[in-house]
C-alpha cells in the first residue's frame, strides 16, 4: 500500500516592504509600511486566504544596520501578534523573542498571554542575539560569547517551560455556588535557582490553549544545532543548494533522535525568496531590476560587518580576500558567515555579484520563475530529503505573498500537497503536533502517592 504524500508546511516571514532591500524602491511599495499595523493585517490575511501554517517576525533589540538603506526599525513583533489575532481565525502567529536581552518570567507572561488571546496561535522563535550594537543596548561593552549565550537560553526555555506549566490545565474551577474561582493545590511554583536565572512563583496567566507556544529556531552553528534537536519544533534554516540543505535535514533529525525525540516532529523549514512571473524571463527581469535598485556604498558597509572586515578591504569588481576570519572566530552569526564565503568561494564571485546574490534574502535560496517552476523547486527539495516546508520570503510585499498564495499554492494543493482548508484550530494542530502534557502534574501525583503511602507505613 503506498503512503499519502508528503503535506508541506508553508511559513511567510513578513518584513516590511519585502526581503529584497531594494524593493522599497520600486514604485508600487510603502516606505513607511514597516510601522503601519494596517500593512501587517492585510498580508497576515492574505497568508490565511492561502490557508499558510503562519506567519513570522524578525526581531533584533538595536537597529539593523545603516538606516539609509532600507527601511529600518520595526514594531515590537509580540505587540504586532496581538493586533493580528483580533483580525484573523486560523493562522498561526509566530515572534522572535531574545533570550539574552529578556527575562523568562515577562516573556512568558508575554507569549501566554497571545496564546490566550489568539485562541491557541502563537509561536516563539527563540534567539540569542548575535550583534554588539544589542549588548550595547542593555548595558554591555562587549558581546557575550556565543557558547554563553546558548548557555543562557537553555536556562531561559527551562524556566520559561516551568512558568507556563506552573498552572495545572484545571486549576480554575470558576464554582459560583461555593465562590471558588481556583484550586491554589493546582499550582506549581516554578521555584527555579540556576546559574543565570532565580524565578521563585508560578505565572499569573493561566496554562494556556496550547500549553506552550510552537518553539522555533533558527541557528544553524554547531551550538544552534545542539539546541534545536532538544528542543525546536520548526527550524527555520538558510542553504543555498540542495546537497547543503539535505545533510542539514539529517544531522538534526539524527541530533533530534539521539535527545530522546521523534524526528518527525522536529519540522526543517528552509527559506526560500521567490521571484513569480508569468514567464520566466518575466521574473527574471524582475530580479535584475530589484538588483539594479541596490545601492553598493550600503551593500558593501554592510557585508564588510558580517565579514568582520573594514569596507576598504573589499572591491567590488574582486572576488573575497584570501585572508578572512574563521567561523570559530565570529562571535555573532556564525553559521550565516560561513554560508556567505561558501556561497562566493564555490560560484567565484566578485564583491558585487555576491551584494546582488544576499540583496534578495541575506543567504537564503532565492529563485525567479513562473509559479509551475517555483512550485516544482519547493517540491523537489521536499522529496529529496531536504525539507519538511518552506519559509516563504517574498522579495516585495504585498505583491510577493500575493503572487505566491494567489498562483503557487493552487498548484501544490491541485498536487495534493498542501491543505485546502485548515482542519485545525491551533498553530500546533497546524504543524501536526501534539500539546505537551503538564510534567508539573506527574510529579505533584506522584508526590502527593508517596506522601500516602509513607504515611500508610
Amino acid at each position: 500500500m503506498s503512503r499519502p504524500p508528503k503535506q508541506l508546511h508553508l511559513n511567510a516571514f513578513l518584513m516590511s516592504t519585502g526581503h529584497h532591500e531594494a524593493s522599497w524602491r520600486l514604485p508600487e511599495s510603502d516606505p513607511y509600511a514597516t510601522t503601519s499595523i494596517a500593512h501587517y493585517a492585510n498580508l497576515a490575511q492574505t497568508a490565511e486566504r492561502g490557508k499558510l501554517d503562519s506567519i513570522f517576525f524578525a526581531d533584533s533589540p538595536s537597529l539593523w544596520g545603516t538606516v539609509g538603506r532600507r527601511p529600518s526599525g520595526s514594531l515590537e513583533p509580540t505587540v504586532v501578534l496581538a493586533a493580528i489575532a483580533a483580525l484573523t481565525t486560523h493562522i498561526g502567529l509566530i515572534a522572535t523573542a531574545s533570550t539574552t536581552y529578556n527575562e523568562p518570567y515577562n516573556l512568558a507572561r508575554r507569549f501566554a498571554s497571545i496564546d490566550h488571546i489568539s485562541g491557541g496561535r502563537v509561536g516563539w522563535n527563540i534567539v540569542t542575539t548575535a550583534t554588539l550594537d544589542a549588548a550595547r543596548n542593555f548595558n554591555l561593552d562587549e558581546l557575550p560569547s556565543h557558547a554563553a549565550r546558548y548557555a543562557r537560553a537553555e536556562e531561559f526555555l527551562q524556566v520559561a517551560k516551568k512558568l507556563w506549566d506552573s498552572w495545572d490545565d484545571d486549576a480554575v474551577v470558576a464554582d459560583k455556588e461555593r465562590g471558588v474561582w481556583g484550586d491554589d493545590r493546582l499550582l506549581y511554583p516554578a521555584a527555579h535557582e540556576g546559574e543565570h536565572f532565580q524565578v521563585a512563583g508560578a505565572l499569573n496567566v493561566p496554562r494556556s490553549p496550547q500549553g506552550h507556544p510552537l518553539l522555533v529556531q533558527a541557528g544553524s552553528s554547531e551550538d544552534g544545532r545542539a539546541f534545536a534537536a532538544g528542543h525546536a519544533e520548526a527550524i527555520f534554516t538558510a542553504w543555498q543548494t540542495i546537497e547543503e540543505a539535505q545533510a542539514f535535514y539529517a544531522d538534526v533529525k539524527r541530533r533530534a533522535k539521539d535527545a530522546g525525540r521523534d524526528p518527525d516532529t522536529v519540522l526543517v523549514l528552509p527559506g526560500i525568496v521567490p521571484v513569480i512571473g508569468s514567464t520566466e524571463t518575466e521574473a527574471c527581469l524582475l530580479e535584475e531590476e530589484l538588483d539594479r535598485l541596490i545601492v553598493p556604498r550600503y551593500a558593501l558597509e554592510n557585508l564588510a560587518r558580517q565579514l568582520k572586515l573594514d569596507p576598504s578591504e573589499l572591491d567590488l569588481d574582486r572576488e573575497l580576500p584570501e585572508a578572512l576570519p574563521t567561523e570559530d572566530e565570529i562571535e555573532g552569526a556564525k553559521s550565516r558567515f560561513t554560508l556567505i564565503v561558501d556561497l562566493a568561494r564555490r560560484e567565484r564571485l566578485t564583491v558585487r555579484r555576491l551584494i546582488g546574490r544576499l540583496g534578495g534574502g541575506r543567504g537564503h535560496r532565492t529563485f525567479a520563475g513562473t509559479p509551475e517552476q517555483v512550485a516544482d523547486a519547493i517540491l523537489d527539495w521536499a522529496d529529496q530529503g531536504a525539507a519538511d516546508g518552506f519559509n516563504i520570503m517574498p522579495a516585495v510585499l504585498p505583491s510577493g505573498l500575493e503572487a505566491f498564495v494567489d498562483q503557487v499554492v493552487p498548484i501544490l494543493q491541485a498536487k495534493g500537497r498542501f491543505r485546502t482548508e485548515y482542519e485545525s484550530a491551533t498553530l500546533r494542530g497546524h504543524y501536526g503536533l501534539a500539546r505537551p502534557e503538564n510534567p508539573r502534574r506527574r510529579e505533584a501525583l506522584e508526590s502527593a502517592v508517596k506522601g500516602v503511602l509513607a504515611h500508610v507505613r
